[in-house]
């Protein structure tokens, strides 16, 4: 009988035995890092405890961040609607029927004032997933953070401000490529002036999984896009050495453990040497620190509370990786946004793998694995032969603009439906073990008379602020944006006028063009 071949999802294959692997030599805290960025991981320092939250109005999610507070999490996590993550304000006639579903409405500075009212900012972390338009989040974040009195070379945080993977897997760009990269770059070079603890972006390679991608696609595309960003930055003058430490990553932690865990891994040895290659010297600058978020695509709206099981899992292969942060998914996100119950389980999980596990106690507890330690040779090479056809092609800019990262990506996600529809890939509850019952009923729901709430904010803010002083700016920001400038300083003057997102993003419209 033919013995049976066994394969990641990468279609590595599996061998039924390992029994040698090549030493182990390299220390965490050392180059490459593939044991992990510092000397004593999570016997010095937990990661941090995130969870994702954003929906409805402002005040709505205020709430939210102060019970996640209260529970224990250690950062917050944003996550912003349809029309705010594309440049509309609610008003807008693209925004009806998406305002406040898939996170917070926000038009304006006065929106972040709520979302963030009763809490120091200088004291919290908060990471925002946001990319077309971070910059004037940030813009946003920073008036905010001067109101409060803060120091603003002290606060601390993370946009993901990833637009690559927007035109490869997930959608929600503006402009054209080339004109996105100058708004990414002119953030790089004003945060590194004047907001130096920020990490002026989060390259994303969780969106790619979630697009149906491989673990090793997720990787490469990850990198290839992460080697963009460097080269943009070093071609506008920056020094490596100081723009290089303000990038962070963010992974998907999928369900095949071992694979998940000898990525993040190869992700570090990689990262390493690519910074090295062009030109990084100091050592933070060569480390790549990531945060990861459980697979979203893997939750099922069948039999909801075996995605517990799911997420534990994934949590810990992320914690065993070597994750800088992390945030669970709730076990209900296959049917809506997670109800309080399903967050707090979901923080819970990480607290009992933070404290009750002894995972924490030793740094990179696989090391040495024969399997491990081969599956994460493996994952290299693979990726690297990724990475090799797309510096062929000129980068990911190019390799993007021809379809080729887009087909990939599609490729892959064909090919896994195609295995769980003839049952070669086992999901339990969906083509295996399934039950007529599901067992949940209590859902989140998002009322739709919240377009209508943020409406009249609007109008009230549109009467009430300095119209002189808002036209001046926006007139600014247009010379600015036709010219060769930084274009922050004018995004945060905009702003602090209570410009709107929408109006400053039509500026940046009318001269960039949309994409």
């Amino acid at each position: 009988m033919e013995e049976k071949k066994i394969t990641t999802t990468s279609g590595i294959e599996i061998k039924e035995l390992y029994t040698t692997a090549k030493p182990v030599t390299e220390l965490p805290g050392e180059f490459p890092y593939t044991r992990g960025i510092q000397k004593d991981m999570y016997r010095g320092r937990l990661w941090t405890m995130r969870q994702y939250a954003g929906f409805s109005t402002a005040e709505e999610s205020n709430k939210r961040y102060h019970y996640l507070l209260k529970q224990g999490t250690m950062g917050l996590s944003v996550a912003f609607d349809l029309p705010t993550q594309i440049g509309y304000d609610s008003d807008h006639e693209m925004a009806e029927g998406e305002v406040g579903k898939v996170g917070v409405a926000i038009d304006s500075l006065k929106d972040i004032e709520i979302l963030f009212d009763g809490i120091e900012l200088q004291k919290i972390t908060t990471s925002m997933t946001i990319n077309a338009t971070a910059s004037v989040l940030l813009a946003m974040y920073i008036a905010l953070a001067k109101k409060q009195g803060a120091d603003i070379r002290q606060i601390s945080g993370t946009i993901q401000n990833d637009i690559l993977k927007e035109y490869a897997a997930r959608g929600t760009y503006i402009y054209p490529p080339k004109s996105s990269m100058r708004i990414i770059t002119d953030i790089f070079e004003f945060c590194s002036q004047e907001v130096p603890k920020w990490n002026t972006i989060s390259i994303s390679g969780y969106h790619i999984r979630e697009a149906g991608s491989t673990a090793v696609q997720e990787l490469a595309f990850t990198l290839a896009n992460g080697k963009a960003y460097l080269n943009a930055a070093l071609e506008k003058g920056l020094d490596i050495n100081i723009f290089a430490k303000r990038l962070s990553f963010f992974f998907n932690c999928h369900n095949n453990f071992f694979e998940e865990i000898a990525k993040f891994r190869a992700a570090r040895r990689m990262w390493a040497k690519i910074t090295k290659d062009l030109g990084a010297t100091d050592e933070k600058a060569q480390m790549l620190r990531f945060h990861t978020q459980t697979g979203g695509s893997t939750l099922t709206a069948q039999q909801p509370l075996n995605n517990v099981i799911r997420v534990t899992s994934q949590a810990m292969a992320a914690v065993l990786g070597g994750t800088q942060s992390l945030h669970t998914n709730g076990y209900d996100e296959a049917l809506s946004l997670p109800t309080e119950a399903a967050a707090k389980i979901a923080l819970r999980t990480q607290q009992v793998i933070a404290f009750e596990t002894g995972i924490t106690d030793t740094v990179d507890p696989l090391a040495g694995s024969f399997f491990v330690e081969n599956l994460t040779d493996e994952i290299e090479t693979a990726a690297q032969v990724y990475i090799d056809k797309i510096d062929a092609m000129g980068g990911s800019v190019n390799a993007i603009e021809n379809g080729y990262i887009q087909n990939e990506i599609g490729n892959a996600a064909y090919q896994y439906q195609l295995e769980i529809e003839d049952g070669s890939r086992v999901i339990v509850g969906v083509n295996k073990f399934t039950q007529e019952k599901e067992g949940i009923n209590d859902v989140f729901t998002i009322d739709e008379s919240i377009r209508t709430i943020q409406t009249d904010k609007l109008n009230k803010l549109k009467s009430e602020r300095d119209a002189v002083a808002v036209e001046k700016a926006l007139n600014d920001l247009l010379l600015a944006a036709k010219g060769t400038e930084n274009l922050m300083p004018f995004i945060l003057v905009a702003v602090e006028a209570y410009a709107t997102l929408g109006e400053v993003s039509d500026v940046l419209r009318s001269v960039f063009g949309e994409y």
